[in-house]
């Protein structure tokens, strides 16, 4: 089966704010971070808990990266197999905090209106 590709969000002018995220963290959370996103290749949709969840009541998927520094990337499924990293964040929280929901579909806003 063929895998899925993996986009990052790009803003107006042409800055990807998740890789940058992912720059920024330890060497040892981006090897899980492109662990898991290779997951999400292989698997797509199917790809379930405890790596990839719905987020209710809107269009966005959760990945979360699990560990020390545990980290949840917001995406969204496009046509043709491919995903659409919209936000990333670390998690300190048990619950998800609304702004970071808030900012990752501002960006699907943006990216919709664009596209």
């Amino acid at each position: 089966m063929d895998k899925w590709s993996i986009d990052y969000f790009e803003t107006s002018s042409n800055k990807s704010p998740v890789k940058d995220f992912i720059d920024k963290l330890p060497v040892k959370s981006q090897t899980k971070t492109y662990n898991t996103l290779e997951l999400l290749a292989e698997f797509g949709l199917t790809l379930g808990l405890p790596h990839a969840k719905k987020i209710s009541g809107t269009p966005l998927w959760e990945l979360r990266i699990l560990g020390e520094k545990s980290s949840r990337f917001f995406y969204i499924a496009k046509t043709g197999r491919s995903f659409l990293l919209l936000h990333g964040f670390t998690k300190k929280s048990q619950k998800t905090p609304l702004k970071e929901i808030k900012t990752a579909l501002a960006r699907l806003k943006s990216f919709t209106s664009i596209n």
